[in-house]
């Protein structure tokens, strides 16, 4: 029988497009080859002018487990990366960050990189039933995909310490206290649920999106008065284009606008 590596496969429609991970008879245990699709998947998505917003989602009754650790033990040992400069955007927009808004749904198992992809979004969606746990320590190992910082930046030093150094479970309830993610609903509704947030992002000027994302990230990355820097070139950007110009039509003819991201 042939090795199940798992599948990223995606989908547009109305300017969202959905990318699913698909290894679902293994928990969603991730491969190596699993990672290079859902870099290009993300990549896909950073250059494609007709979509607006990315919806992550995943296939069956588990987030993911983790790593498919034999699978990548020989590459931590030995610290491998690839040759060159990988320039595609990564899940968890460490390399490089999507500059369009990505909203991830959730449910069941959410263990290890489940938790670092969801910190490496913008908006997450958990179903009722998903538990939580950054495990690496309980595995002898640290963590690898930006946890020690985002846990740190959401829910604060206690917190992040609390659940990072214990490596304890928590459901969806703890991580919408800690800032971890922004809906919880019923088992089942949550890849729905996340489609219709991004509908309604839709309905916004996706320039104005995208400006609001890259500025709010320069705070975080470099702090207030960085952040403050970037308002002049925030309504440059935004108050010289065609979807401005729509917006106020539109408010004017008291009608929806019609955006087109120019």
């Amino acid at each position: 029988m042939a090795q199940n590596n798992g599948t990223v496969t995606t989908e547009l429609l109305d300017h969202v497009m959905q990318i699913h991970i698909d290894r679902a008879d293994k928990m969603n245990g991730f491969t190596p080859e699993m990672f290079e699709q859902l870099a290009d998947a993300m990549t896909e998505l950073e250059n494609t002018d007709n979509a607006w917003v990315g919806v992550l989602t995943f296939a069956g009754k588990h987030t993911t487990a983790g790593l498919d650790l034999p699978r990548f033990a020989g590459s931590m040992r030995e610290g491998a990366q690839a040759p060159g400069e990988d320039l595609r955007v990564d899940a968890f927009a460490i390399r490089r960050r999507c500059t369009k808004p990505v909203i991830m749904a959730v449910q069941g198992v959410c263990y290890t990189i489940g938790i670092e992809m969801m910190l490496g979004v913008d908006i997450v969606v958990a179903a009722q039933d998903t538990r939580f746990c950054q495990m690496e320590p309980k595995r002898g190992l640290a963590v690898f995909g930006g946890a020690h910082v985002r846990y740190v930046q959401r829910a604060g030093w206690g917190n992040a310490m609390y659940h990072l150094l214990r490596a304890d479970e928590f459901d969806a309830h703890r991580a919408a206290q800690l800032g971890m993610v922004q809906e919880v609903v019923n088992t089942g509704e949550q890849i729905d649920r996340a489609l219709a947030i991004a509908g309604e992002i839709c309905q916004n000027a996706p320039l104005a999106v995208r400006e609001i994302k890259r500025a709010a990230a320069v705070f975080l990355e470099q702090g207030e008065s960085a952040g403050f820097a970037e308002i002049p070139a925030m309504r440059a950007r935004t108050a010289n284009s065609a979807d401005f110009a729509e917006g106020i039509a539109s408010f004017q003819e008291k009608r929806p606008a019609r955006f087109t991201g120019q």
